[in-house]
């Protein structure tokens, strides 16, 4: 028979050096969590503050200020086929003819003497590229919305000369002027002038290098973490290998650059500024992090999927590829997002191998010379025409799109293939 006393609960003191222990741990706690909360509140808020301003500075390179012009092409004398002003070459044809001068004296006429200054350069060829989808054009009056010129862009916005201020409030109020949403931003290349820039030509360049990029980098990345984690053995080689697999993540971009300057351009002289070789070069500066990322999701696998495949009969090759892979994935493919959104926004490795051309006609393929959204942002901020700062931040708001849509597919993709075990 037990002894009560040896079966009476103990209670458990609580002196007050413990509580104030207790007291100091939950404050701990606290602490840490709004330490927590505001190092997040200020990441949302340096996020919003880098938005908003490009939000603010770039809506306005969507829109261009146009002028109406009204153009009789009947009595122009603007002769020609329809069925060949269709055709390619057409625009160079109805300069041959002398549209420029048509719609330069059809400004004069409605706006006034100085009317053919105040419209852009190159307004002729919204006319032309109107004439060529619609040739029956030609033979009626249409009302046109063109380009004005940069400087009574500047009047309209409140800058340059007090004369072109002036002038642009006239227009304005007649209501020839307008601040229009320029569609042709979106599907034009460069131009010297700001008001007939467009980003697809440099968004399609980017999108093509992407390309490369990725089917490179993300094969080879993964094949060498695979390997690297599953295969190779363990001895100084391997440690090597690690090492400089580390050391390569680190490099500065420029130094890639270098690289592709050196052996890609040796081996391809004519594929200069070309998205094949950009991308060739941006997958050497991706493939580390794949590499890097794939090997910490595959050793992230338990050891117990392996054994259970291998008690299953599965083959060393099926257990990798039907077991292990698939579960290490979405680690992968986080890796993968993080390489190609910094490749996304490099510079200076492009640059070097010569992807700062003037491309003023989008790439038709992987060897065409083209150029990339963020070489193109640098090359408009450093244009003195001040016409292009509002483009310049329109492109970038182009481009952190781009990036969004780019890094959303891959995320979707990573919880699509994510599996829980």
């Amino acid at each position: 028979m037990s002894d009560p006393a040896m079966t009476e609960t103990r209670q458990p003191t609580r002196t007050k050096a413990f509580e104030k222990r207790l007291k100091a741990r939950y404050a701990q706690e606290r602490r840490f969590k709004v330490f927590g909360l505001f190092a997040i509140l200020i990441s949302i808020a340096i996020l919003f503050v880098l938005l908003g301003n490009m939000t603010i500075n770039g809506i306005g390179g969507f829109q261009r200020a146009e002028l109406q012009v009204p153009i009789d092409f009947a009595q122009s004398g603007l002769a020609g086929d329809q069925r060949s002003l269709s055709q390619p070459g057409a625009i160079q044809t109805l300069e041959m003819q002398g549209l420029p001068q048509i719609v330069q004296f059809a400004a004069e006429q409605h706006i006034g003497e100085a009317g053919a200054q105040q419209l852009s350069e190159q307004a002729w060829r919204d006319v032309a590229a109107s004439i060529t989808a619609d040739p029956s054009l030609i033979n009626r009056q249409e009302t046109f919305w063109l380009p004005s010129s940069g400087d009574l862009a500047m009047g309209m916005d409140g800058e340059g000369s007090p004369e072109m201020q002036a002038l642009a409030s006239q227009l304005e109020s007649a209501g020839v002027l307008e601040k229009r949403f320029d569609w042709g931003f979106l599907t034009r290349s460069d131009a010297t002038d700001p008001q007939q820039v467009g980003v697809w030509g440099a968004l399609k360049g980017s999108i093509l290098t992407m390309i490369i990029t990725l089917a490179l980098a993300f094969p080879v990345g993964v094949l060498a973490a695979l390997y690297l984690e599953e295969y190779a053995p363990r001895n100084r080689w391997t440690d090597i290998i690690e090492v400089s697999i580390n050391n390569l993540a680190a490099v500065p971009s420029i130094i890639f650059g270098l690289l592709g300057l050196a052996v890609f351009l040796w081996i391809f002289p004519n594929l200069r500024s070309a998205p094949l070789i950009g991308g060739m070069t941006l997958a050497l500066m991706t493939m580390p992090v794949i590499v890097i990322s794939g090997r910490n999701a595959i050793k992230a696998v338990p050891p117990s999927i392996r054994d259970g495949a291998l008690a299953i009969g599965a083959s060393p090759v099926q257990v990798v590829f039907h077991h292990v892979l698939p579960l290490a994935l979405p680690g992968i493919l986080t890796g993968t997002i993080i390489g190609m959104a910094r490749a996304l926004g490099e510079t200076a490795p492009l640059l070097l191998i010569g992807m700062r051309a003037f491309v003023a006609t989008p790439p038709d393929g992987f060897t065409s010379p083209a150029t990339v959204l963020p070489v193109q942002i640098f090359l408009w901020s450093d244009e003195i025409d001040r016409g292009f700062i509002e483009r310049t931040s329109a492109a970038i708001i182009v481009l952190l799109l781009f990036l969004l849509v780019m890094n959303a597919l891959a995320i979707y993709l990573r919880n699509k293939f994510e599996k829980s075990w």
